[in-house]
């Protein structure tokens, strides 16, 4: 992986891998990981480069080797979006796929309501609410960075505050994550006219219907094996990931 940064409008600095030959696709990475996590770790790259792709995965602000600043100014709504439009205008990237897990998946959609215009769009662990919406999901998420042990859901906040801790992240910065986000439109996600691959697992029940967010972008729902935080990692989604890609 050959690693790259570029300095957003607001003067924060973003990490981005830089993979292979080819026709770019740009991968974006859940909440709480990273371009390597997400998406090298798994096999997802070494598989797109061998179909003869350039595989770029940015770290999310916050996240990753990218700044993660502490400052509430530096998280204003659809920040994450605005920064994906800008990495993209930076390497001049034209002809392009765009693909999201998770947290990804919300921002690829963003990203696009903001005016990009990717080739294909793959949107992996998302239905149509947790695009639409962070509701409960992200209070809980708030009050597990925010109180850890003690958080009401004491198991959930012990383990984000050893995911966190295992990978250096600032429980400020991704409150600001959290923060940041901006609701989508069922008429903004219908109105996606682009070649759309969603991909969910079996035993993802926390995020809505892929069927539907397929239907609503008029693209495919492939449905793998696995949970939200397994389903990435297996056969069947790299599989179906380089089958849309390639």
């Amino acid at each position: 992986m050959t690693d790259h940064h570029f300095t957003t409008s607001d003067r924060v600095r973003i990490a981005y891998g830089v993979q292979g030959e080819g026709r770019p696709v740009m991968l974006l990475h859940g909440f709480l990981s990273s371009g390597a996590r997400n998406w090298a770790a798994p096999r997802l790259v070494q598989a797109l480069v061998e179909a003869g792709r350039q595989v770029i995965t940015p770290d999310a602000r916050g996240h990753g080797a990218s700044d993660a600043p502490t400052d509430p100014g530096f998280w204003p709504a659809d920040v994450m979006a605005r920064d994906v439009v800008e990495l993209v205008a930076h390497l001049g990237l034209i002809d392009y796929d765009l693909g999201g897990y998770s947290m990804g998946g919300r921002t690829a959609i963003r990203a696009i309501a903001g005016g990009l215009r990717p080739q294909r769009l793959v949107i992996g662990g998302m239905g149509e609410t947790a695009i639409m919406e962070a509701g409960p999901r992200a209070e809980a998420f708030e009050d597990a960075i925010r109180r850890g042990p003690a958080a009401q859901d004491a198991a959930m906040g012990g383990a984000l505050h050893k995911l966190m801790a295992d990978q250096g992240l600032k429980p400020e910065a991704m409150l600001g994550v959290l923060a940041s986000f901006q609701p989508t439109t069922e008429a903004e996600i219908r109105g996606i006219k682009i070649p759309a691959l969603v991909l969910m697992g079996r035993d993802d029940h926390d995020n809505g219907s892929g069927q539907t967010l397929a239907d609503w972008l008029g693209g495919r729902f492939v449905q793998v094996p696995g949970d939200h935080g397994t389903a990435v990692a297996g056969r069947a989604f790299r599989e179906a990931l380089v089958a849309f890609l390639a």
